[in-house]
């Protein structure tokens, strides 16, 4: 199965200069790609100087995650798509397994390694963990952290089980069920685009598996930081965005309300702890949901399906009320 290690950067060389050379030098049997989203550093400058046998995608803006991933693989004929964080330190022996496993399994259309800490490599890292869930309400949640509960790795998710969303830090994605669903949506910018691809691709009857026989080392925060009011915004904004577009029936809108309502208290939790550009980034991300409602109500005419999308109904009241730290206790 010929494969594409797609690398998209955005003025990241410090990044490339760290993590480029693990992954050039454990991907003898994938083409590895850099895709540059109108970089105003030297950082292609740098791969094409050091990095020869490395591919140079050169986008003409910087469209985010989503479009510039859609530009950028639009261009590529590989059978399977790697796409990888610049902040993404690989393993020896990374890719074999799960490619095998996309060789075995003509149904499987995305899936995701295990995904450490590069800072503490003994435990799983946020974006990611061992493969994503989402609840009723729509907040995500992984095997290994559970909002800010992250588990030490002590072989308790090696296995290779179905999930319901692989992480973008390291989303592997056949190129025919990418193309097929039209790639990612744009208007997510970034954050939960993935989320949404993979919903999109389980409801044409495609499955996503995480394969802990993988492992990667991922930093987290390189692009933005929990502390930054614009992942509030995005995280916030999106939900409700995928929510509308992907949830089946009447029942969407309960659903968005009651998220609404819960949004709120998240408000109070920031103002209690003075993050008052967080709560300015929530009241905007609400705006911009309100805005963009029009244009999604139409893409659900299109997407909008019966799929099961949770195994739990609120991970909030599992987690903050019934004390349950960790996704195995659910």
């Amino acid at each position: 199965m010929t494969t594409a290690v797609v690398i998209l950067n955005w003025n990241g060389k410090a990044l490339l200069e760290q993590f480029l050379p693990s992954v050039v030098a454990y991907s003898k049997e994938a083409t590895v790609y850099v895709a540059d989203n109108a970089s105003s550093d030297n950082s292609i400058a740098y791969v094409a100087k050091n990095f020869p046998t490395v591919q140079v995608i050169r986008n003409t803006e910087n469209g985010g995650y989503a479009k510039g991933y859609n530009d950028a693989l639009a261009q590529l004929t590989e059978e399977l798509f790697v796409l990888l964080n610049s902040d993404v330190e690989v393993t020896e022996n990374w890719l074999a397994p799960i490619v095998d496993a996309f060789r075995n399994n003509p149904q499987l259309v995305a899936a995701q390694p295990k995904i450490l800490d590069f800072k503490n490599k003994r435990n799983f890292e946020y974006a990611g963990a061992a493969g994503g869930f989402l609840d009723k309400f729509g907040y995500p949640y992984c095997r290994g952290r559970v909002f800010s509960t992250v588990e030490e790795d002590n072989g308790q998710y090696d296995d290779t089980i179905p999930i319901f969303w692989a992480t973008g830090a390291c989303l592997f994605v056949t190129s025919h069920a990418f193309i097929s669903v039209g790639g990612f949506d744009e208007d997510f910018f970034a954050h939960q685009e993935e989320i949404d691809l993979c919903w999109r691709l389980q409801s044409k009857g495609g499955v996503v598996n995480y394969i802990g026989a993988s492992k990667v080392y991922h930093v987290g925060g390189a692009t933005l930081s929990a502390a930054n009011p614009n992942k509030t915004f995005y995280n916030f904004r999106n939900t409700l965005l995928l929510l509308l577009k992907n949830v089946k029936g009447n029942r969407v809108w309960g659903l968005i309300l009651a998220r609404l309502l819960l949004d709120g208290l998240a408000g109070i939790q920031f103002l209690l702890k003075g993050k008052l550009t967080h709560i300015f980034a929530l009241l905007r991300a609400h705006i911009c949901f309100y805005v963009l409602v029009p244009k999604f109500l139409q893409k659900r005419k299109k997407w909008a399906s019966p799929l099961r999308y949770f195994k739990i109904k609120s991970v909030v009241w599992k987690y903050f009320v019934q004390g349950k730290k960790t996704s195995n206790t659910f």
